[in-house]
């Protein structure tokens, strides 16, 4: 099954896909270069040497399911959105990385899968030092529908990513059963 996993640039996707994979991540992370200024936004990551310019690639097996999930992390910056058809194409749903620190570059990501029909869940990453919100505050700030899964999460802890993962799962498995 594929899961795709989105948000704004340096939210980390590409430190959860290796949190939870099971095999050595592909990923296609570049050096973020002088090219960039002005282009891409690098408030509240101003520490991020690289960006993804395709894709994060991992898997996950499910063993007590026998369920594998691959796990596709798409780039943040809107000049590599263009990949996100390919990239959700045949997914069976999303994890939506949000950043309280800069919590209005998500809100793509949102639109995008709300627009596609795709049952996404919002996992907010709490970086050290960020303000923390409760997932209710999150989610009124974002507008979501009140049944879509709002978490807090640590996406370089592999049980936590495991957890939003599982969230997802029952929640596009639930949507499912009620014919959305």
């Amino acid at each position: 099954m594929k899961i795709v996993i989105a948000g704004g640039f340096g939210v980390g996707k590409t430190t959860m896909v290796g949190a939870v994979s099971e095999i050595e991540p592909l990923t296609t992370d570049e050096t973020l270069t002088t090219a960039s200024l002005g282009t891409d936004r690098l408030e509240g990551v101003s520490g991020k040497t690289t960006t993804t310019v395709s894709m994060d690639f991992g898997r996950i097996t499910l063993a007590s399911r026998k369920i594998v999930l691959l796990l596709f992390g798409t780039p943040g910056q809107e000049r590599f959105w263009f990949m996100w058809d390919d990239l959700a194409l045949g997914a069976i749903g999303a994890v939506v990385l949000a950043d309280t620190r800069r919590l209005l570059d998500c809100f793509a990501a949102v639109e995008y899968f709300e627009l596609r029909g795709i049952p996404f869940v919002v996992a907010v990453n709490e970086f050290d030092g960020a303000y923390s919100y409760s997932p209710e505050e999150v989610r009124d700030a974002l507008e979501l529908k009140p049944d879509v899964p709002v978490l807090l999460c640590d996406a370089r802890d592999t049980v936590s990513g495991r957890q939003v993962l599982l969230t997802l799962l029952e929640y596009a498995y639930r949507l499912s059963l009620s014919g959305v």
